[in-house]
């Protein structure tokens, strides 16, 4: 499995660590989820923006056909 280095700021990992703990959970835990929620959201952002215009387009395309 792949690994990644990540900086941040003391006030950054500071966040991080009191967040993580919080949920009773490890910082790398926690950090590899919230990457991983962000990929998610963006795919699944693109997936409605696209579906939406193609609902939108619809009657144009098929005009254009």
């Amino acid at each position: 499995m792949g690994a990644l280095n990540v900086r941040f700021t003391d006030e950054e990992l500071d966040a991080l660590r009191r967040r993580a703990e919080q949920e009773g959970r490890s910082m790398q835990s926690f950090a590899h989820d919230a990457v991983i929620a962000a990929i998610n959201e963006h795919s699944r952002l693109f997936n409605e923006a696209a579906a939406h215009v193609l609902k939108v387009s619809e009657e144009l395309n098929r005009r254009l056909a």
